[in-house]
């Protein structure tokens, strides 16, 4: 092949090229889709936690469903009163503040106030320690095994393991309830953040096989459901509930109890 077919091939290809980049660029601009601006400010105002609280498996999706009506601006709980108010906003709606919630740990049972069957080694993961013998080393039940896999999926450095149990800083905590969903024994819990007592117990053992257990459980014995004069605390199958609707945070329960399982507000 002479030069004068080579340089007529390669002007035949580099013309072909332009004109094929030109046919999808012009495609490109004709089937680009313009970005909804509302889902576009919503998103910019979530945290961007994509944690799942809201119900939506990503901020993406809960921002598409907050423009569309399906979500409501108030249901980022990681984002809050600040993030409520933004997207009520972008809307043009009323905000609907509703009341923060934090997690806590329904077990008061550390170390030193727990008997336990067998000393652990394994794993620093709950579920690995609930396959063995009796659903963990802890005596009880329903304690907290302490192995921390609540704190390994908590993005917000909100917990930490003191003294054999998990303890939650509200101050950190910003509702996600990744720790909740994880908990294999299901004692991580929601309160209001403005304060009300909470049961550090949620055995439904009777008194004797709780004492048998732990020296800070929850005995039945309804003392503080008498010192209670709002209704706000019950004792449902040996366990004293509080009822967070009714919880004034007087605290008058919690002097009463005689086994210290009431953390006050």
């Amino acid at each position: 092949m002479d030069t004068t077919s080579i340089l007529g091939a390669a002007l035949v290809m580099g013309s072909l090229g332009l004109v094929f980049g030109a046919v999808l660029l012009l495609a490109n601009k004709k089937l680009a889709i313009t970005e909804d601006p509302v889902i576009a400010a919503i998103r910019k105002s979530l945290p961007g936690a994509n944690c799942g609280a809201c119900s939506y498996t990503g901020c993406d999706l809960f921002a598409n469903a907050v423009a569309g009506g399906s979500a409501k601006p108030n249901a980022c709980p990681v984002g809050g009163e600040k993030v409520t108010l933004e997207l009520s906003e972008i809307l043009g709606v009323e905000a609907e503040l509703v009341e923060r919630e934090v997690a806590y740990v329904a077990c008061g049972g550390s170390t030193r106030h727990s008997n336990f069957r067998y000393e652990y080694f394994g794993m620093d993961n709950c579920k690995a320690g609930m396959q063995l013998m009796g659903g963990g080393s802890k005596a009880c039940p329903k304690g907290c095994l302490g192995l921390g896999s609540c704190k390994g999926v908590c993005m917000f450095g909100a917990i930490e393991m003191v003294d054999g149990i998990a303890v939650i800083d509200k101050d950190k905590c910003t509702t996600c309830g990744m720790c909740v969903k994880y908990c294999p024994k299901k004692i991580i819990h929601m309160a209001p953040y403005s304060g009300r007592a909470t049961i550090l117990c949620h055995s439904h053992q009777s008194a004797k096989e709780v004492r048998a257990y732990c020296s800070v459980g929850c005995i039945g014995c309804k003392l503080c459901e008498k010192a209670c004069e709002f209704g706000a605390v019950s004792t449902q199958n040996n366990l004293a509930v509080i009822d967070m609707d009714k919880c004034t945070g007087c605290n008058a329960c919690v002097p009463k109890c005689p086994m210290k399982v009431i953390k006050p507000s």
